[in-house]
């Protein structure tokens, strides 16, 4: 008899052990208020937050938030973004299904400063230096000597409203920016969603991004200066609606430089009736090279850069555009521009050169044999859609 009361006991108490085990793994989701600095490492459960301020995370320190979870700003209160500086970590869980979103209340385009990282991998900014103050409003130092930088892991994520001005008010921030951030950091699956700047800003580093989505953004939908060299980017996603510039605006903060980044699959639609950011500074064409810009591009689709009419001018939008000579000189001549595989619909012009002097006359732009490779059956990004690509219904990916 003891035996068999023993027994009924251990049994009891597994069952409540297990009871309470399968409860833990239900908890609802949580509310609550997210503010810096960050000093200690903190992670998020599945939740609704509100994000009050220009939230730091410092350096060593690393912030994870959970698949599902809702991040609002509310630019009544001020200025907000999330920073993450150089030696801290922000670990984002996301799923296609249940991804992170990081909005502001208003739905205004350029409501707060979306999401911000520091690292301290390599950059080439204006004179060849190789360090630099970011234009973000924060007005810190970034560039370094380490490659392989990690801050953290971006995974699913959503910025929607993005592009304030913080602090000083002379520069506009993006949906994610990212100041000489290493290949140590993972960039996958993320969607930069009407914001009043880029979609996506590259100051130096060597980060590279995957499976990306920019969707009518005022700006430009990708951007990139200081001598970024990202060499595994793929799956790049535009379309730009209601306003917008270049597809992709490159740059190299004119140097020569003898590396540059990789991009492979890409897609750049405007959609008709898209307008540039801002009356009189007319930016219409799918990829502007400019500044000794450079890279190794292929299995590229672009369609939608027609023609665009301002006053009494009309202005051809380009697949390509080459804004100076030495660029053409540099980088066209030179073999440093490769595009290959591309595939051009209802746009106006393939390959333009700006024009230069006065009068002004166009640059002559011919790329070297193999550089520039047109090809009809080109297929773009390829993204598989869900929850992480829809907003209000709408799936992005047109």
């Amino acid at each position: 008899m003891k035996k068999l009361i023993l027994s009924l006991a251990i049994l009891a108490s597994t069952f409540t052990a297990c009871t309470s085990s399968d409860d833990n793994s239900s908890a609802q989701p949580v509310t609550g208020e997210i503010t810096g600095p960050i000093t200690v490492d903190k992670s998020y459960p599945l939740g609704t937050y509100t994000l009050k301020g220009i939230v730091k995370i410092n350096a060593g320190v690393t912030v994870t938030f959970d698949a599902g979870s809702t991040i609002t700003a509310d630019k009544t209160t001020g200025d907000n973004a999330l920073v993450v500086l150089n030696g801290g970590k922000l670990i984002v869980n996301g799923t296609s299904a249940l991804p992170v979103v990081f909005t502001e209340k208003s739905g205004i385009p350029g409501s707060w400063g979306g999401i911000i990282m520091y690292g301290d991998a390599p950059i080439k900014a204006i004179g060849g230096v190789t360090t630099s103050t970011s234009e973000d409003g924060n007005a810190l130092s970034y560039g370094g000597t380490n490659p392989t930088h990690n801050g953290g892991s971006l995974n699913y994520v959503r910025v929607e409203y993005a592009g304030a001005k913080l602090a000083d008010g002379t520069k506009e921030n993006n949906g994610f920016t990212f100041y000489s951030c290493g290949s140590g950091t993972t960039l996958d699956h993320l969607v930069s969603y009407k914001g009043a700047d880029d979609g996506y800003e590259f100051f130096g580093g060597t980060v590279s991004m995957t499976n990306a989505i920019s969707y009518g953004n005022y700006d430009d939908a990708f951007d990139w200066q200081d001598g970024w060299q990202g060499q595994n980017n793929s799956n790049w996603y535009a379309l730009q609606v209601t306003k917008g510039n270049f597809g992709m605006e490159i740059e190299c903060s004119n140097n020569n430089n003898d590396f540059w980044p990789k991009v492979t699959n890409i897609t750049l639609k405007r959609a008709a009736g898209c307008t540039p950011e801002v009356a009189g500074d007319v930016q219409v064409d799918a990829i502007q090279f400019k500044k000794e810009a450079n890279g190794d591009f292929s299995n590229i689709v672009i369609d939608g850069y027609t023609s665009y009419t301002e006053g009494a001018t009309t202005y051809q939008g380009a697949a390509i555009k080459i804004q100076d000579a030495s660029t053409n000189t540099n980088q066209v001549n030179g073999s440093k521009i490769n595009l290959t595989n591309v595939k051009i619909t209802n746009t106006s012009v393939d390959i333009l050169g700006a024009s230069i002097g006065t009068p002004p006359t166009p640059i002559s732009v011919v790329f070297p044999v193999g550089k520039y490779t047109p090809n009809a059956a080109a297929t773009g990004a390829s993204l598989t859609t869900g929850a992480w690509s829809t907003v209000g219904g709408i799936n992005l990916i047109q």
